[in-house]
């Protein structure tokens, strides 16, 4: 990382990140499969994996190369990454079989989110940098591109998404074989939808004060990853994270090992400063930074002066200090205030605004956090590997 001296990762350190790459066909992490046959890490911070693919002409090869070096390459203290590959036995590949189906019959037990669903926490390191309106935004551009996205709205105290996206209602609940789980409340955007959860589509009246300790956040949060339908068809999960670095956050970083985090700042520097502890505690839980967001950059007023009210560079330091890129600088504009007022994202208007979100979310779709390429290989190997069994075993 730029400006910095960080030792070298340990083996165990780097495949601690490897656990959030995920095999799209398979659905499980490449060290759970047995994927990673070796990890080694010189002195100078180099890093050289060897990953087993179940097949040499697996298409899916791209997408894990990708997914690989952006981990690998976002832990302190590398200098360089190197990709290895092999091909697995019949036995490895039987044994990566039968985890696999293994892990899809516990599912249940872990989270209902897809695997192939990309996941991206929303973070902050301190409250009012505006990360829930950047949330909200970011969820309406997506959909803007035909996307399904999910918003989860971890900030339990600070409930707000409900409001910002215009949704009204409360959580209905639906059989799901002998488990009931809760049903998202979904908007159409463009030819793409947000649904979306929190505890403010829970209680009677938003302004409803939740006075729960961690223990008691964390559980809601949970009960959010375990027992909402979200879905198959989910391209992108945004979770809209609580500030600072506590126990919902922890629990996240535990539940969702894949995921992925965007950080949110002002210009000022004291923002950026508690910016980075959010870095911070995202790479010490083995998670991927792929970006940072600067909130609040400027304001234009109606004769075309500039002003920086919040100061400038908040969004470059962060970016330079966590060695991430600066995916973009929102600017200050009442539209975005009136939206989440009104339960209209900005980014659904026209103005300066709505274009730097629709741009991150350009970057996040072609560059930051990609959604899963399933076409045109044999996505479905596993689902057909465990209707083969049943059939077979129906016939016995």
């Amino acid at each position: 990382m730029p400006g910095h001296a960080a030792a070298p990762p340990t083996p165990d350190d780097i495949r601690g990140f490897l656990r959030g790459v995920i095999d799209p066909e398979l659905g499980s992490d490449i060290v759970d499969l047995g994927m990673v046959r070796d990890v080694t890490v010189g002195h100078d911070g180099s890093v050289v994996v060897t990953i087993a693919l179940t097949t040499s002409g697996c298409p899916l090869r791209a997408q894990i190369q990708r997914d690989v070096r952006n981990r690998v390459s976002s832990a302190p203290g590398v200098s360089a990454v190197k990709i290895d590959w092999a091909e697995m036995n019949d036995a490895e590949r039987t044994r990566a079989m039968d985890k696999a189906r293994f892990n899809v019959s516990q599912r249940p037990e872990d989270t209902s989110v897809d695997p192939n669903t990309r996941v991206i926490l929303v973070a902050s390191g301190k409250g009012g940098v505006g990360k829930s309106s950047v949330t909200a935004n970011l969820a309406a551009a997506l959909a803007l591109r035909g996307l399904k996205v999910g918003v989860l709205d971890a900030d339990v105290w600070g409930f707000s998404i409900p409001r910002m996206l215009g949704l009204n209602g409360r959580l209905a609940a639906r059989a799901d074989g002998q488990k009931k789980r809760m049903v998202p409340l979904e908007r159409r955007i463009g030819t793409g939808s947000v649904r979306a959860v929190s505890m403010g589509l829970l209680v009677d009246d938003e302004e409803t004060a939740l006075m729960w300790r961690g223990l008691m956040l964390n559980r809601g949060v949970q009960h959010f990853l375990q027992d909402v339908d979200w879905g198959s068809d989910l391209d992108y999960l945004l979770v809209d994270m609580p500030p600072g670095t506590g126990d919902v956050q922890m629990g996240v970083a535990k539940l969702i090992p894949r995921a992925e985090v965007l950080v949110v700042t002002t210009p000022a520097v004291a923002a950026q400063k508690v910016a980075i502890r959010a870095v911070s505690m995202a790479r010490k839980s083995y998670l991927r930074v792929a970006g940072a967001i600067e909130n609040m950059s400027e304001f234009t007023c109606e004769h075309g002066d500039t002003y920086a009210l919040f100061g400038t560079g908040g969004g470059q330091n962060l970016a330079d200090t966590a060695g991430v890129p600066l995916l973009g600088q929102i600017p200050i504009e009442n539209a975005v205030a009136d939206g989440g007022d009104l339960g209209e994202p900005a980014v659904l208007g026209d103005g300066q605004a709505a274009r730097a979100f629709l741009a991150i979310a350009e970057r996040i779709v072609t560059e930051a956090v990609p959604p899963a390429e399933l076409a045109g290989c044999s996505a479905r190997m596993l689902e057909a590997a465990v209707a083969a069994l049943d059939a077979a075993e129906a016939s016995a």
